[in-house]
């Protein structure tokens, strides 16, 4: 590495305390999107964000209204054609803290224990946020950026980023990138920095089943009339063979397998039926017989009930045949799949299995499909090599279980792959009380993108 890069990394392990007081004020702005009453937190946020960008020499820094909150659109200064250039995305909403009393401190009153810094978005995303602006400012320090850079930070991510298309459609020439930096992921431990290539989608639906127009005396009507909780019960017990495997028809059709050369490289992580019985507490684990358990979870579709309620569910007895019974339902989509046609095979296979006895409906509600970058880009290879500067410890590809709407988004509206990656950890209790990040993880973070802001520069074609 060059001596002015040697300097940025000085200079970001000299300030470290200037680094974690940056993120404590980021922190402390409680920007609870699904809120109202934390509207003006929101633009607090937002405030905050606009007045870091320009420290750190951005240039036409704006404050964009959406139907929801707003967005914050910002690029560096001295853009020039011949340096590469970035679309970093972020979010600077958080997601509630109501249950405070689970918290050991105020959830937005930042706090070091050990070594890790605790508050409400610390680690998903305001830490993320924060290494990209602390990485800045110290390549600023010795010299000029050698990169691009254009920022993205929306207000929805927490609820799914409802406006986001829309603003992707109607700015789209003021986004026009090589690439994206999506730090909203992260590493699958201490010792494995991870870059996640691959995101399952998802689609949800709601399954209502009813019966008699009221709730009706089980005794008098029990014997004749079908009781929409055991035909919900009965329909959807049906959806897996004794196999693991769904039976939705055509519903394989389309799933784009693992190579074998994915699959060595998957199964070469510390992630084997121990590890998911430890972090489970189940028994046994449960899924497609032919695929190992982290397989299952990175690269194999599921359909899974994530609610189920019908009938009386109160103290003692009451001694009924409900009305009806409703489900709540989700699937994680792996590439070529697509939520419609799920939505279709779904259907189906209700219009089969639904008994005459009573009338049902399936609603769709929201989805995304897959994604999936190639291997082969040379951008995944930079950051890859950055990561083992600043880590010690060559990095993991990984494709990730969830589902990240921005990404496929970023893909289907600009055309652009996006890296996928992040300096917190599985400990880290995101959305969950006493949330934290592990700050030496954090600090090399920093580190990482320093060198990997100059690599690009150096090597990206």
């Amino acid at each position: 590495m060059s001596e002015k890069v040697s300097e940025a990394i000085q200079h970001s392990q000299d300030h470290k305390i200037e680094f974690v007081s940056l993120l404590e004020d980021f922190v402390r702005i409680p920007s609870i999107s699904t809120d109202p009453s934390h509207d003006e937190d929101m633009n607090q946020a937002v405030e905050w964000l606009s007045t870091q960008l320009r420290t750190i020499g951005c240039r036409d820094v704006k404050i964009i209204p959406t139907a929801g909150h707003p967005v914050v659109l910002a690029k560096t200064d001295s853009f020039c054609s011949e340096k590469p250039s970035i679309l970093v995305y972020g979010h600077y909403d958080v997601q509630p803290a109501e249950n405070q009393n689970a918290w050991s401190s105020p959830p937005f009153s930042p706090h070091i224990k050990g070594e890790c810094l605790y508050g409400r978005g610390v680690s998903d995303m305001k830490g993320q946020i924060a290494a990209v602006l602390a990485a800045l400012q110290s390549i600023r320090s010795q010299s000029d950026l050698p990169v691009n850079i254009t920022f993205l930070i929306e207000g929805e991510e927490e609820i799914g980023s409802p406006n986001l298309e829309n603003f992707l459609r109607e700015h789209h020439d003021l986004l026009k990138s090589d690439f994206v930096l999506n730090l909203d992921v992260g590493f699958l431990g201490v010792d494995f920095p991870t870059i996640s290539y691959g995101l399952r989608g998802i689609a949800s639906f709601e399954l209502a089943v009813r019966g008699p127009e009221n709730d009706l005396h089980s005794g008098v009507f029990g014997g004749v009339v079908h009781n929409p909780a055991l035909v919900i019960a009965n329909v959807l017990s049906g959806i897996f063979d004794n196999s693991g495997k769904i039976t939705l028809p055509r519903f394989y059709d389309q799933v784009l397998s693992l190579d074998e050369k994915e699959r060595q490289e998957l199964n070469r992580l510390p992630m084997d039926e121990a590890y998911y019985l430890a972090k489970t507490k189940v028994p046994q684990l449960w899924g497609e017989q032919d695929f190992s358990p982290l397989e299952r979870v990175a690269a194999r579709p599921t359909f899974e009930i994530n609610g189920l309620v019908s009938g009386y569910t109160g103290q003692g007895e009451k001694t009924i045949i409900p009305s009806e019974a409703l489900a709540k339902i989700t699937t994680r989509l792996v590439p070529n799949q697509t939520p419609e046609a799920v939505y279709e095979q779904f259907l189906e296979y209700l219009k089969k299995n639904m008994p005459p006895t009573v009338e049902w409906e399936l609603s769709y509600g929201s989805g995304t499909m897959a994604y999936l970058m190639d291997l082969s880009n040379p951008v995944l290879k930079f950051f890859a090599e950055s990561l083992e500067l600043a880590y010690g410890e060559k990095a993991v590809y990984f494709r990730d279980g969830g589902s990240i709407p921005a990404a496929i988004l970023m893909k289907q509206i600009l055309g652009l792959d996006s890296i996928l990656s992040g300096f917190g950890l599985p400990t880290d209790n995101i959305h969950g009380p006493d949330e934290h990040v592990h700050l030496p993880t954090w600090f090399r973070g920093i580190e990482a993108l320093i060198y990997f802001f100059n690599i690009i520069d150096i090597e990206y074609v």
